[in-house]
């Protein structure tokens, strides 16, 4: 279910109401205090998509050549989120032309008209900080040719929205949500002329955010990615905007920006996209790049974990494997069962990943992207190593319950590599059984060496697992390891179905091997992406087995059989200088 499928309780809307209402009476801004430059990055494909009229919003597309945005019925609530935080406005500003402005004209005065008085979701404070962002980012663009009343309603709405933002913005989420909302007022109280003292709360309150929500490892309650890589973006954007300004940075908002770099360097593949765990994708494209090097951080993490990941890199290969337990409580609302699962990817060609989030395309969806055989780990008879609460009843968002909550790990270097060591009781309570997997990648980057063990370790494990096999005719407890493979890559199992043979677009072959004690498959699987209409289609190399004693164990290799010069020409833009 989507974040904006239910809107807040009554009281929480009424209050939004009340004060957007209030907001109407607040004097009209004057103009920009300077002369305001673009910071987000647009994609110039979905802008010119954008003016030919298709709107590709949460998953949904519809056809509007000539129909302005907001005369369009929203399918539901995340579409109607996604066009009122007007992140679109970045992709007609990256096309740029006659035709993208007047259309970025139209739906933005439109929005002025049907919507400036306050009122619904559009005035949820994350969205309003949002737009505000998005707004004064391309004011130049927005108020070019336009006639002095026209100009004057631009600068009253952003007023309103600004001293809205004021008053509601404790009224966003922790998180994301929040930190949108605060960015927003801050950006917009330094850059409208005479709502300069509308900031000097915020930037306190957004110290305190930093320091409540950032750990010491850089990462979000949440663990996910790709939102990390927002709360960055926006940080960094509200840092320069104070620097502008003559202002100070506050010591926590810097302590923040220095301990989110790391980690973000720490979760990006070798291709530059993030890994795709906890509800993230890869990010945007650029986003990641620009705003490390806006940052001005150039440390990158020490050995260890980064908002529970850990990393193995060597030359042009990267595995990102998640060494934590799901995220808890409120934190869990877009949280997997992934434990122990990881991605890799061989220079700038993704090979092992996970299925992703299917937040934009339903319910089922959802439910199904969030659990462990949707992830590249084991699991056992198709049960996930967490299970999804019911629905809550004020917001319908489901908790991860009943997860991992023993994860000893251990990452060390080899005479000829790197080691990760790592393991969870997330099947002890229904199985008696721990997952335990080894993970050793090679110097060259050549060769990934998997062990997966099910282990029965103590009396009462060893009893929960008798009770498990007795109650199965065929004995044991059987188990499946997932590796699910991205859309582009290639693959066919060998004869005999003793190894899976995978081409990569760059001209790399990889070879799926194992140790022969289980049945090795290749089967549909999915790539699910929040910017396509529907799911990819895919493949996943599926080992299957049975434990049928206290303790089994599994190898496997995934190692490079072969590459053509293309590969030569498809090196890591990180590591131009790196020949395999």
């Amino acid at each position: 279910m989507s974040t904006y499928d239910r809107m807040a309780g009554r009281g929480t809307r009424l209050l939004n109401r009340y004060y957007a209402w209030r907001a109407r009476s607040q004097p009209a801004a004057t103009g920009f205090v300077s002369q305001p430059e673009p910071r987000t990055i647009g994609s110039y494909a979905r802008g010119r998509q954008l003016v030919a009229g298709n709107l590709l919003f949460a998953g949904y597309l519809v056809e509007s050549p000539d129909t302005g945005l907001w005369e369009v019925a929203a399918p539901d609530a995340a579409f109607d989120a996604e066009r009122h935080g007007f992140a679109w406005l970045d992709d007609l500003a990256a096309v740029g032309d006659f035709k993208a402005r007047l259309k970025a004209q139209k739906w933005v005065w439109g929005w002025i008209a049907q919507h400036g008085r306050g009122s619904g979701l559009a005035w949820l404070p994350d969205l309003t900080g949002r737009r505000v962002i998005r707004w004064i980012n391309h004011a130049l663009f927005l108020l070019s040719g336009k006639e002095k009343d026209e100009t004057e309603a631009f600068y009253g709405s952003l007023a309103q929205q600004t001293w809205y933002l004021a008053q509601r913005w404790q009224g966003a989420a922790p998180g994301l949500p929040r930190f949108e909302a605060l960015c927003g007022l801050i950006y917009a109280g330094l850059s409208l002329q005479g709502r300069e003292e509308l900031a000097d709360p915020a930037v306190k309150a957004l110290a305190a955010e930093c320091d409540s929500q950032i750990d010491e490892q850089g990462g979000l309650p949440t663990r996910n990615p790709e939102e990390l890589l927002e709360v960055f973006t926006l940080l960094t954007w509200a840092a320069a905007a104070l620097h502008e300004a003559g202002r100070m940075v506050p010591p926590a908002h810097i302590a923040a920006i220095e301990r989110i770099a790391p980690t973000l360097r720490t979760l990006r593949h070798s291709d530059g996209g993030l890994a795709r765990f906890h509800g993230g994708g890869r990010g945007l494209e650029g986003r990641l790049d620009h705003s490390l090097a806006a940052s001005h951080v150039a440390e990158r993490h020490a050995d260890g974990l980064a908002m529970g990941f850990a990393r193995l890199s060597a030359r042009r290969t990267s595995v990102i494997v998640d060494a934590s337990a799901p995220p808890k409580g409120k934190a869990s609302y877009n949280g997997h069962a992934s434990t122990l699962a990881f991605e890799l990817t061989s220079g700038r060609r993704p090979l092992v990943v996970n299925c992703g989030s299917g937040e934009s395309f339903g319910v089922e969806w959802r439910r199904a992207g969030r659990a462990t055989p949707s992830h590249s780990t084991l699991c056992i008879e198709g049960h996930s190593s967490a299970r999804l609460s019911a629905p809550q009843k004020t917001t319908g968002h489901e908790e991860l319950i009943e997860a991992p909550d023993d994860v000893p790990l251990d990452i060390m270097d080899l005479s000829d590599g790197f080691r990760f060591q790592g393991g969870h009781n997330g099947y002890a309570a229904h199985f008696g059984l721990t997952h335990a997997r080894t993970l050793d990648l090679s110097f060259d980057g050549r060769a990934l060496a998997g062990e997966d063990m099910l282990l029965a370790l103590e009396d009462a494990a060893k009893a929960r697992f008798d009770k498990a096999s007795s109650s199965n005719p065929d004995g044991g407890v059987s188990f499946d390891i997932r590796l699910h493979l991205h859309p582009e890559v290639d693959a066919t199992l060998d004869l005999g179905g003793a190894a899976v043979s995978m081409a990569l677009k760059s001209g790399e072959i990889w070879v799926f091997r194992h140790d022969g004690a289980c049945h090795l498959r290749l089967e549909p699987s999915v790539f699910l992406e929040k910017t396509r209409l529907k799911p990819r289609a895919a493949k996943q190399i599926v080992l299957s087995g049975r434990a049928m004693g206290y303790a089994t164990r599994v190898r496997w290799t995934l190692s490079k059989a072969q590459e053509t010069a293309i590969a030569v020409r498809d090196l890591n833009r990180d590591e131009p200088e790196t020949f395999d």
